[in-house]
């Protein structure tokens, strides 16, 4: 059924037709919408919605027109201009990152987010970060290699995670950064700035010829909360600063122009995602971030523009669509990636996230942070770690040492959870720490609950790596990072060649959504013009990605 103009439509303009003749139907109106790097021109055409190509068009009154309309000219009823999807976000941003879109694979610990997934984005315009948090020192440096030996000059970061439990990885790992060259990191799970942090931000900091603060160190935050924002969006803590001075970091010359800068240009508003999450709700989230922004950015008078972006729940055109119109600076992925081919993990996991819907996702106490109840969120369909790790960490709040727990509890746990006695899984977590972390050990010495908190993070920490690695004898205890966007996203491509976890590639992904959310927002522009496309206009169905690069005359390769 051919679209009828309704009579509360107004004439915004008239269209002459040139070479091409104007054309009727659905088919004809999707093909214009679609070409996002063309107008779209719709017409009135005896009562019906054609598409207008080609020619020439004047938008206004007709009283303002040079040349008045023609019999064979005809009225335009809605217009909306061309939208490449790398006109979506903010232009400082892709220029400060080097980028082509405004557009980020989120950092998802022990290298699931990828080298490959990494140099992938970065190929095509895109930021990713490596998943650097969970690993230890070697391990991040053995990455650090391939990616730098990978990337040459295009945009990569590191992933830099707060460590309030083992404070020395985290200044090894800043340490790590500086001597081998990152200077781009994704500030995640803070929940108050720190010194290796300030350290990074802070290192290197001059003037150039014309006087400007140049900062070598970018921090793109990773947070849910107001409070912490504030802190990202404010320069350095005097004491900090202090602190590095007199132990001889940085100069006091840099500290004095640390106070002119904020910690972090860029902000990623942390909704409901996968892992370290508050579960806050994007739609109230991000304009909270951004009016945070604008009074901060005012406040301390800034000579740079800040960002603000959204995370969690990014997951389909619509998504990104909303993003972007909510003033969102960029996006950033999580969930979603995880289920790709460059993933660094298991096709088993990748499998189950294909099957998983909006619901099947649960929080569960987290390893980094168990001793403070900090949870993180996982997926729950196929897998009894959610409820496993919330049994340790009842068991933890009850007891004050191993040696505590009433013997039936024991048994469940050498028999189901570890797999062992608990004296071998003691000696495995020593060894685990002994080469992370020593001085936790030292504390267990002489502190029963300790060693209790950490023989229980040691199954936490592992449950992740039998996932990477498709331990199939574990697969029970899998610990998936996953938020509901998982379940969005398979929703979308449901029927469409992204429904096999096979054929999903990181930028496949990634320009379908840009793509299609370029689309999704042309269609809102036509309907905010009074023009009642109907439900089959308004699904953006995945497209293969050379098919993506013919319509967008690019040549990415994923």
């Amino acid at each position: 059924m051919l679209p009828i103009i309704p009579e509360i439509s107004k004439v915004i303009g008239w269209w002459k037709p040139g070479d091409n003749s104007p054309e009727l139907g659905n088919d004809a109106i999707k093909a214009a919408i679609s070409n996002v790097r063309a107008s779209v021109v719709l017409l009135n055409i005896n009562g019906q919605l054609g598409v207008g190509k080609g020619g020439s068009l004047h938008l206004g009154d007709l009283a303002t027109a040079a040349f008045p309309p023609e019999p064979d000219d005809y009225p335009i009823v809605a217009y909306a201009p061309p939208l490449h999807p790398n006109c979506l976000g903010h232009l400082y941003f892709k220029r400060s990152h080097n980028l082509r879109y405004a557009y980020v694979i989120g950092a998802m610990a022990n290298g699931i987010s990828s080298v490959e997934m990494v140099e992938q984005a970065g190929q095509a315009g895109m930021l990713g970060f490596f998943g650097a948090a969970g690993l230890t020192i070697p391990e991040i440096d053995s990455a650090i290699t391939q990616v730098q030996q990978r990337m040459s000059a295009l945009p990569y970061g590191f992933n830099l995670i707060h460590s309030p439990n083992e404070p020395e990885l985290e200044s090894a790992t800043v340490d790590l950064y500086l001597k081998r060259g990152v200077k781009r990191v994704s500030a995640s799970a803070y929940l108050d700035l720190t010194l290796p942090l300030v350290y990074f931000r802070s290192h290197g900091i001059s003037r150039d010829h014309q006087g400007r603060v140049i900062c070598p160190n970018q921090i793109v935050a990773k947070v849910s909360r107001r409070e912490v924002a504030q802190k990202f969006f404010s320069p350095p803590p005097d004491k900090l600063l202090k602190h590095l001075v007199t132990h001889g970091m940085i100069t006091e010359q840099q500290a004095m122009l640390a106070k002119s800068i904020p910690m972090a240009d860029d902000l990623t508003a942390e909704a409901d995602s996968g892992g370290h999450t508050d579960n806050q709700p994007a739609i109230s989230l991000l304009p909270t971030m951004r009016a945070l922004r604008d009074e901060l950015a005012e406040k301390f008078n800034y000579d740079r523009p800040l960002r603000v972006g959204l995370a969690g729940g990014i997951a389909t055109p619509d998504s990104a669509a909303a993003a972007f119109a909510m003033g969102a600076d960029y996006v950033l992925t999580g969930s979603i990636n995880q289920a790709c081919l460059e993933a660094g993990t298991s096709d088993s996991v990748r499998s189950m996230l294909a099957q998983a819907s909006q619901a099947d996702v649960s929080m569960a106490p987290a390893a980094d942070m168990f001793e403070m109840g900090v949870k993180v969120q996982v997926l729950k369909r196929g897998t009894m770690f959610p409820f496993r790790a919330a049994k340790l960490y009842d068991l933890y709040c009850k007891y004050d040492s191993l040696e505590e727990l009433p013997a039936e509890q024991k048994i469940i746990l050498e028999r189901d959870f570890f797999r062992r006695s608990f004296e071998e899984e003691w000696e495995y977590t020593q060894a685990y720490f002994d080469r992370r972390d020593p001085t936790q050990i030292q504390r267990a010495a002489s502190n029963p609950k300790h060693k209790m908190a950490l023989v229980f993070r040691s199954y936490l920490g592992r449950s992740s790596s039998w996932a990477n690695t498709g331990e199939p004898s574990r697969k029970i205890d899998y610990q998936i990072w996953c938020g509901p966007a998982i379940g969005a996203f398979n929703e979308w491509v449901k029927g469409s060649f992204l429904e096999k976890p096979e054929n999903r590639r990181i930028v496949t992904v990634a320009m379908n959504i840009l793509y299609g959310a370029a689309v999704i927002t042309r269609i809102n522009w036509i309907r905010s013009q009074c023009i009642p496309l109907d439900s089959a206009f308004q699904k953006y169905i995945p497209q293969k990605l050379s098919k993506i690069n013919e319509m967008l005359r690019e040549d990415l390769i994923g």
